[in-house]
């Protein structure tokens, strides 16, 4: 999906060159407002062997992506870039009482208040 002639393509706090397929895919546009929680991926993500089931269901372009283990190739992990991320949920694998979702099968992503993300980051405009 490419932003429409004119729109501005939202700016993450990754650069886009430390990005590695796959990556998410979807809305370019910037968010319109800060999220009360942000994803944030845990140690026991495994990459999913390159085939991570999280960035298929995350809606933003770029908002997830994956980072090679440079210690153990070809293995890797999933990163989320917190200015990108809506806080939507998709990601998750588990929903309201604990039933399964479709997002992550190791359960390696769970959401975090965004000023406990901002105190790692630094405080985000929006």
């Amino acid at each position: 999906m490419s932003p429409a002639p004119g729109a501005i393509k939202a700016v993450g706090m990754v650069p886009d060159e430390v990005k590695w397929e796959p990556r998410s895919k979807g809305l370019t546009t910037p968010r319109k407002k800060k999220p009360k929680e942000l994803a944030v991926i845990t140690e026991c993500c495994t990459g999913c062997a390159g085939s991570p089931a999280c960035v298929e269901y995350c809606p933003v372009e770029d908002c997830m992506f994956w980072v090679p283990d440079e210690d153990n190739p070809p293995f890797g992990r999933i990163q989320v870039d917190p200015i990108l991320c809506i806080g939507c949920k998709k990601c998750l694998s588990k929903g309201p009482d604990g039933c399964f979702l479709d997002g992550c099968p190791w359960d390696a992503i769970v959401m975090v208040d965004t000023v406990e993300v901002e105190k790692e980051v630094g405080v985000m405009a929006i």
